[in-house]
């Protein structure tokens, strides 16, 4: 039956799977209540068979879509098939059960054809706020992770009768801004209810078992393409670090340590050197190591192999228990998720530079670079105004880094400025390039750019979570490192410093808050680039 279905047919459902996956995405950014959502889509859907195995994904956000290959299997541990109905849909956020931060919402829905569970549709969306000791629910100074918010085991709040308002309710009291927050439930229902609708119409076409089989065809391809690629990779072994900035004991700086083992067909990631666990809020769980794993060999070696579960079945991922990246449920992790992420790509790109550095981009802004205002919105309502900035991309072999972008695990647009002066006691006073902040070399990595905001409401709130403020964006093969992120709170009354990249605190009217991004490394050393010239002139002469 693995491969009774004819190829054509494979291609015609795994587009359909795909499409259906980006639909819902576009379902929650058209019909969300959050800014933070319909403009900055921070969201990300997914699609799964019975099993919780990946089938299909959106052109969404990396460090989610890593994470979601786990959501359904270790949902499923807690809450068993038998248990599922049509009509459920089901809201969880536990780092534990296949997750990665608590503002980070996973709503599923059992997709049922012909009476059996078939599939699943995974809707995963960034609440503004889930609770906590601070507004946006990044508390720079926590200690563990019930100061993080609400923590939501598998909860149904949703069946064929409809809403469970008696638990719906309950949910909303312990956050900020429930009218928004509901409206961005909603939301996510709606996009699980159209995976539902596009898995029927498929099925009603090919019938369950075609797809079955075709399901099991994808996974099979994927995995010898994924084989294929690795083998294409030198066998060795590499290790590679890099650092968070600033959040090891007594404020030195904490190492993501990676040993890479290639070997034919396969390849380890070892973590087990990675630096215990941290006492803020930068650890992460062992699902986000592996989706940042995941990432990182599909954008290295195969950067177009469908993922799904037989993409992944070649790789062995490690982490240490007590360390930064498998921490325990009881540590706070909220920073980590976009954060710690992308110190484990770093340190992969590290590792791999002997091995394959005509594959690789110089680092680049690999942070949030996260702001967080809280306070009376426009129409008075309590909310939050969550805004990541990017930063220059890291140089390559070929090319300069491009400018203002995000990089590797982050994929979210910026919020308008019309929307945020619309929304917000905020006026968004500068938006421009940060020239020069890219780093040098044969070729220069992007530059980063510089926002500013001025604060027109007594009493607002202002979390910054960020890094590279400190270990700047490196260079490749000799390649100069990028200027580092800054952000400079100007007083009202003409005091003026720099912020920590973790940092809670309360602004006043007329206070202005200048954020400055990272530049990308450069690649290769300058030098090169001046004889690559003369040698061009010398050729135009003759």
């Amino acid at each position: 039956m693995r491969n009774a279905v004819d190829p054509f047919t494979v291609e015609v459902i795994r587009h359909a799977l795909t499409a259906a996956a980006e639909e819902m995405s576009f379902v929650v950014m058209r019909s969300a209540r959050s800014p933070l959502l319909r403009e900055a889509g921070d969201l990300s859907s997914a699609i799964t068979d019975h099993a919780g195995e990946l089938i299909a994904q959106g052109r969404d956000i990396p460090i989610h879509l890593g994470v979601m290959s786990f959501t359904v299997k270790k949902f499923l541990e807690r809450v068993p098939a038998e248990r599922l109905a049509p009509g459920d849909v089901w809201f969880l956020n536990l780092p534990e059960v296949g997750g990665n931060h608590l503002p980070d919402v996973k709503a599923i829905r059992p997709i049922f054809v012909d009476g059996r569970l078939f599939a699943f549709g995974v809707s995963l969306a960034h609440w503004g706020d889930i609770g906590g000791a601070w507004a946006g629910s990044y508390f720079a100074a926590a200690t563990e992770t019930w100061q993080e918010g609400v923590r939501i085991p598998p909860l149904r709040l949703f069946s064929a009768a409809g809403c469970d308002r008696e638990k719906l309710d309950f949910l909303l009291a312990n956050l900020r801004g429930p009218a928004e927050r509901e409206g961005d439930i909603l939301a996510q229902v709606a996009a699980t209810r159209a995976a539902e609708t596009r898995l029927h119409r498929l099925a009603e076409e090919h019938g369950g078992a075609t797809i079955r089989a075709a399901l099991d065809r994808m996974n099979d391809l994927s995995e010898a393409q994924m084989r294929e690629a690795i083998a294409d990779l030198p066998d060795g072994v590499y290790a590679g670090e890099d650092f968070l900035d600033d959040d090891g004991p007594g404020g030195a700086p904490a190492a993501i340590r990676v040993r890479i083992e290639i070997d034919g067909e396969r390849a380890l990631f070892d973590f087990s050197a990675t630096d215990d666990a941290v006492a803020g809020p930068l650890n992460t769980t062992p699902f986000v190591a592996m989706a940042a794993v995941y990432y990182a060999i599909k954008a290295i070696a195969g950067p177009e192999i469908q993922p799904n579960g037989g993409c992944y079945r070649p790789l062995t991922i490690r982490t240490r228990p007590g360390s930064i990246l498998d921490p325990g449920i009881d540590r706070p992790v909220v920073g980590g998720n976009h954060e710690t992420s992308q110190r484990a790509v770093d340190a992969i790109v590290r590792a791999l530079e002997p091995a394959v550095p005509e594959r690789l981009t110089a680092g680049g802004s690999t942070t949030a670079g996260l702001l967080i205002f809280g306070g009376r919105r426009r129409d008075g309502a309590v909310g939050t105004f969550y805004e990541t900035h990017g930063g220059g991309e890291g140089a390559r072999i070929d090319r300069d880094g491009v400018p203002v972008v995000r990089v590797h695990l982050t994929n979210t647009m910026n919020t308008p400025v019309e929307v945020v002066e619309a929304e917000y006691m905020l006026r968004v006073e500068e938006q421009r390039l940060r020239a020069g902040s890219g780093g040098a070399g044969a070729h220069r990595g992007g530059d980063g750019m510089v926002r500013s905001y001025r604060v027109l409401a007594d009493g607002m709130t202002l979390t910054t979570m960020f890094e590279r403020r400190v270990v700047p964006p490196y260079g490749l093969q000799g390649g100069a490192a990028g200027t580092p992120f800054r952000v400079t709170l100007q007083g009202a009354g003409g005091a003026s410093r720099e912020l920590a990249g973790k940092e809670n605190l309360t602004l006043r009217e007329g206070d202005r808050v200048v954020m400055e991004t990272s530049g990308g490394g450069g690649y290769g050393q300058e030098r090169h680039a001046a004889y690559a010239a003369r040698v061009d002139r010398a050729g135009k002469r003759r």
